[in-house]
C-alpha cells in the first residue's frame, strides 16, 4: 500500500504479509495518537482477542511528536519522542493480537486541515484493503481538536466508498471528554470487564506519555469502573468496566447528514432530559 508520508508503515506482529493481515480486519480503529486506540477502542481489542474469527487492525493518524515529556524523555527532541511512540505503538499491536497497525505519521497541523486530502485518501486505501465491520474512532463532542478532526477525515473515508462497500457500525467513543452526560438511551455501553490484566498491560507500555506526567492507566482503567458504577442508580453493577460510545452510523448511511447538526441532537436531548427533571421537580 502507498501513502502519503513516507515513514508511514503497517506493523504486522505476527509477521504475516501485510495484504494478507490487513485483508483478515473484522474491527479497525481509527485514533490520531499512539495510545488513543487502547484507551477508547479496548471492545474492539478484547472482543477479538484470541479469536480465529475475528481480528482487530490499528490505525494511528498522527506522528506524535509534540507530546509533553518528563522524567527520562525530558530532554528527547520531536524526532526521537516520534521514534519512541512509535516503538510503543508497536509493542502495544503485539500484546493485544492485533493483526495489524497502520502508522500514517501526518502532523497533527496537516489532520486539522479540513482542505488537506491526504490524510482522507490514506484512511481510504486502508478501509478498502481492510474492510471492517466495525469501525470505531474518537467522538464529535471530543475537546481535543486533532480527535476531532479524525473523526471527520474518518467520516468522509467512509462516504467516499460506495455504500455496498462501507463497515455496518460506525462508533464514536471516549478519550478527551467522557460520554456519561448522554442520556442513557443514546449511549453505546461497551462492557470491558474481561481480561483487565491485559487492559492494564496495553495501557502500560506507553511509558513515554506516563512518565509524561500523565496516567492515563490508571484514568482510563477508572473511568470505566466508574462508568460501570455509576451507569444506573438503582440496581447492582451489572458490568465490571464500561466504555461509552455514541453510535455514528448514520452518518455513513445517509451522506446528507451534517455531523454538527448529528452530534447537536444528542446535546439537545440531554438539555431536555435536565429541563424535563428540574421542571417535574421544582
Amino acid at each position: 500500500m502507498d501513502f502519503h508520508i513516507d515513514t508511514a508503515t503497517i506493523y504486522v506482529p505476527d509477521g504475516t504479509p501485510v495484504d494478507e493481515a490487513v485483508a483478515k480486519t473484522t474491527h479497525m480503529a481509527i485514533g490520531a495518537h499512539q495510545d488513543d486506540l487502547e484507551i477508547m477502542a479496548y471492545q474492539g481489542i478484547v472482543e477479538c482477542f484470541g479469536k480465529d474469527d475475528k481480528h482487530f487492525m490499528g490505525v494511528v493518524v498522527t506522528n506524535g511528536s509534540g507530546s509533553p515529556r518528563d522524567d527520562l524523555y525530558a530532554n528527547y527532541t520531536d524526532d526521537e519522542m516520534q521514534k519512541v511512540r512509535r516503538l510503543e505503538q508497536k509493542k502495544a499491536a503485539f500484546v493485544g493480537d492485533y493483526c495489524a497497525q497502520a502508522l500514517l505519521d501526518f502532523s497533527s497541523a496537516a489532520v486539522k486541515d479540513g482542505k488537506n486530502t491526504d490524510v482522507v485518501e490514506d484512511i481510504k486505501t486502508l478501509l478498502v484493503a481492510a474492510k471492517p465491520k466495525v469501525v470505531y474512532t474518537h467522538n464529535l463532542a471530543d475537546k481535543h481538536d486533532t480527535h476531532v478532526s479524525v473523526v471527520l477525515r474518518t467520516i468522509a473515508a467512509i462516504r467516499s466508498l460506495p455504500k455496498s462497500d462501507r463497515p455496518e457500525k460506525l462508533y464514536g467513543c471516549e478519550v478527551w471528554r467522557n460520554l456519561d452526560w448522554t442520556i442513557d438511551e443514546d449511549k453505546v455501553a461497551f462492557d470491558v470487564g474481561a481480561h483487565e490484566n491485559l487492559a492494564a498491560a496495553l495501557l502500560g507500555v506507553f511509558d513515554s506519555q506516563i512518565c509524561g506526567g500523565k496516567r492515563y492507566d490508571l484514568a482510563a482503567l477508572g473511568r470505566r469502573r466508574a462508568n460501570a458504577t455509576f451507569f444506573a442508580s438503582h440496581g447492582v453493577d451489572e458490568a465490571e468496566g464500561l466504555i461509552f460510545g455514541i453510535d455514528l452510523t448514520p452518518l455513513i448511511e445517509d451522506d446528507s447528514l451534517d455531523p454538527l447538526k448529528y452530534i447537536t441532537g444528542y446535546i439537545d436531548r440531554f438539555t431536555n432530559e435536565v429541563t424535563e427533571r428540574l421542571n417535574k421537580l421544582a
